[in-house]
């Protein structure tokens, strides 16, 4: 017996989330449909199987990580090959029997906003930048989860912003997250740069009062989030490319569709301002 642990790529868009459940297509069904035909898990429960992190509907991945013990060879290709186009393992680490998955070091999510071109906004980038850096530290993020947790204290190592031309680039790292909590840093950091928070807010958000009722934070759009990374102590994963290679044309293919809708869409308000 060994234990192994993986890194899962995927395309969260058709997904109902990570997590297993009944009648709904999910990350974690498709895995455990192809480990099971393998025969490289039989029962979940007798090989502790684990997950670093059950990302909801719509979240993508590129460094989520599973573990579970196995007597079997773990053949990559051939998993791969019984697993659908938008989920791929791309990369595996040795570890130790006693390896925790549920407890990386760092956890990093990506968020992707596009800027509105119907919206007439001028975001207050250095403000939005200022209010970052109260994130920094242990805070209480009670008022960022819709759940109310027996310890909603969080830790945030780092986080960053980058403007393009269409869009804006969010990197939050930190050690553990609530639910909803980086989506919810993203809409209050987007709050700021219009204008419709103040930086003063986002310190009072921060303390252990509860004020969902009176600044509602409404999470940032799903389908904007990546889980991008785990950091573990003295584990180094090998990442293969062949995998991603054919996620890469997944998503490619999924990109120019959905840039053929974009621009329908485009011409479509267009010719209907036209007539």
């Amino acid at each position: 017996m060994r234990r192994v642990a993986l890194k899962i790529a995927y395309i969260g868009t058709k997904f109902h989330g990570y997590q297993r459940q009944p009648n709904y297509r999910t990350v974690e069904g498709e895995l455990l449909k192809a480990f099971f035909e393998s025969g490289v898990i039989e029962d979940t429960w007798k090989a502790h199987y684990s997950v670093a992190g059950r990302t909801d509907k719509g979240v993508h991945s590129t460094g989520n990580v599973i573990s579970f013990i196995t007597d079997e060879e773990i053949r990559l290709n051939y998993l791969n090959g019984l697993l659908p186009k938008d989920v791929k393992i791309i990369g595996e680490a040795k570890v130790p029997y006693g390896f925790k998955v549920r407890f990386p070091l760092s956890r990093t999510y990506t968020y992707v906003q596009p800027f509105n071109p119907f919206e007439e906004v001028e975001y207050d980038f250095e403000k939005m930048k200022h209010a970052m850096g109260y994130f920094i530290g242990e805070h209480n993020f009670r008022n960022f989860s819709k759940r109310n947790e027996k310890n909603s204290n969080r830790k945030i190592l780092d986080i960053d912003l980058k403007i393009d031309n269409d869009m804006m680039t969010f990197k939050v790292v930190g050690e553990s997250f609530l639910w909803n909590m980086v989506r919810k840093m993203v809409t209050s950091l987007l709050l700021v740069g219009k204008g419709d928070l103040q930086i003063s807010d986002i310190e009072k958000l921060l303390q252990s009062t509860d004020l969902r009722e009176t600044i509602r934070l409404q999470p940032a759009q799903a389908n904007g989030l990546i889980l991008s990374d785990m950091n573990y102590k003295n584990i180094k994963f090998k990442d293969y490319d062949y995998p991603k290679n054919k996620l890469i044309e997944e998503l490619q293919k999924q990109f120019m569709n959905n840039k053929q809708e974009k621009y329908a869409d485009a011409k479509l308000i267009e010719m209907l301002k036209g007539m």
